[in-house]
């Protein structure tokens, strides 16, 4: 993955497909030879120039507006010259070929940020909220991911490593120095540094997975039997006709998509087919589908008619959930449609069970709301910041490697695995901002990243 890191890197920077500008984007130890030979003419560093964009006959392949970078001053913390022109691929593809000529290579996903990481011109966690910042489907993740890339979380982070540190100072001194005879278990200020740890820890965690939920959003199914409503719903929430529906039953055979966001909080939704015994294969696979997309999901919204029942509970209404052995009932929701012709009141009805009306979309601000509280989604609030499933995993691993150091220390006054407790706890903070990292992780984490960035 890091091979090769000298050499002279080229890519497009803007999105594929026909546009205004597009820009190509080159880095190197040394990008004059390319000035000089695409430009004709040097460039004063970070200043706007008007020029054409030439072949190797001198013919020119675009006109446009040039900038050049001198390292360490610049993204990648080498020189950098961006081309600004046209947005037909054709050219942005011919100004590519006039760059590998002159002997740049085709730069990977994400060579551009890996370089500034490498370079200390940001760390990893910045580095991935640049991704994640591209990635934004909602307002309120585009800010945490701008948080994140100006470097609140990683300052978080690393504020918990310098306290793990000084504690780590203070418990292997002792033990590397017995004869000053510090005793663990009488000494207060351990204790209490090593409780506010845990505190910090814990409400870091917290405002990581705000920050999780707010990048990869809430799984949620649509179940249920034919005709129940799941496509209206579906259709209701996405705002366009995303589902076919009709009075058929089984109209639904596939899995349908739809990435949207309620009350703040990001959701993919998607719909299944009817759930019900048939002799079609079609229908037989499009069933299949369904319970695999359930047995995954992060929250079902099992979709019942309201008409039908007169006994709203789920383990009458789906007893072969039950059946399955699926595992907790926490993760589904029963929710009544067609109350505009049942008479039940919108809302909520139990903590698992909900009333609503797609037809007049009344009882949908309890469905968010009831989203939300499963999602343990808090709302918008300033000071969140992107995070990824990786960071809650490291964020986790640290403060039990730090509680079960308590634990040996109270129960067996064992300074030593204390010591290694937090060390491990260090590593797992570490991994975050890429302090203590493996070239494997680096390598997929890089690797998800756009061409050109």
């Amino acid at each position: 993955m890091f091979q090769n890191s000298k050499d002279t890197i080229v890519a497009i920077a803007t999105a594929a497909g026909r546009g205004g500008v597009g820009v190509v984007r080159l880095s190197g130890s040394d990008v004059l030879p390319f000035m000089n030979s695409l430009i004709g003419k040097p460039l004063l560093p970070r200043r706007a120039t008007y020029s054409g964009f030439f072949d190797a006959e001198g013919e020119a392949i675009d006109e446009g507006v040039a900038l050049y970078f001198p390292g360490p001053s610049s993204f990648t913390g080498e020189s950098i010259l961006e081309l600004q022109g046209h947005g037909g691929m054709v050219v942005l593809d011919r100004l590519v070929q006039r760059c590998v000529e002159l002997g740049a290579r085709v730069a990977r996903p994400g060579e551009f940020s890996e370089r500034a990481f490498f370079n200390d011109k940001m760390d990893l966690a910045q580095a991935e909220a640049i991704a994640d910042l591209i990635d934004a489907s909602s307002i309120e993740a585009a800010r945490s991911a701008v948080r994140s890339m100006q470097g609140e979380f990683s300052q978080l982070v690393n504020e918990l490593v310098e306290t793990m540190i000084q504690v780590r100072i203070f418990v292997e001194a002792a033990i590397d120095f017995p004869e000053e005879e510090i005793d663990f278990l009488q000494d207060k200020t351990l204790a209490v540094n090593l409780d506010l740890l845990c505190n910090d820890l814990t409400e870091v965690l917290a405002q990581a997975q705000q920050g999780a939920i707010l990048r990869d959003g809430l799984t949620v199914v649509l179940a249920g039997k034919p005709n129940a409503g799941k496509s209206s719903l579906l259709n209701a929430l996405a705002g366009n006709d995303a589902a076919i529906v009709t009075s058929v039953p089984g109209t639904t055979r596939d899995v349908l998509r739809e990435r949207i966001t309620l009350g703040g909080l990001p959701l993919n939704i998607i719909d299944t087919a009817g759930l019900r015994e048939s002799d079609n294969e079609i229908e037989q696979e499009g069933v299949r589908r369904a319970w695999k997309e359930i047995t995954s999901a992060d929250q079902v919204l099992f979709v019942a008619d309201a008409t039908d029942t007169s006994n709203p509970k789920l383990k009458d209404l789906w007893p072969e959930y039950f059946q399955r052995n699926l595992g907790s009932t926490q993760s589904v929701t029963l929710l009544l449609n067609k109350i505009d012709l049942s008479g039940h009141r919108p809302g909520v009805i139990d903590e698992a069970t909900l009333a609503i009306s797609v037809k007049d979309k009344s009882g949908f601000d309890a469905l968010a709301s009831h989203l939300q509280a499963k999602a343990g989604y808090l709302g918008h609030g300033e000071g969140l910041f992107s995070a990824r499933r990786r960071h809650l995993v490291a964020l986790t691993n640290a403060l039990a490697f730090v509680q079960n150091g308590i634990e040996q220390l109270k129960g067996a006054g064992a300074g030593e695995l204390l010591a290694e407790d937090l060390r491990q706890a260090q590593n797992e903070l570490s991994e975050i901002t890429g302090q203590f990292t493996s070239d494997d992780l680096l390598g997929r984490i890089f690797s998800s990243f756009c061409i050109g960035k």
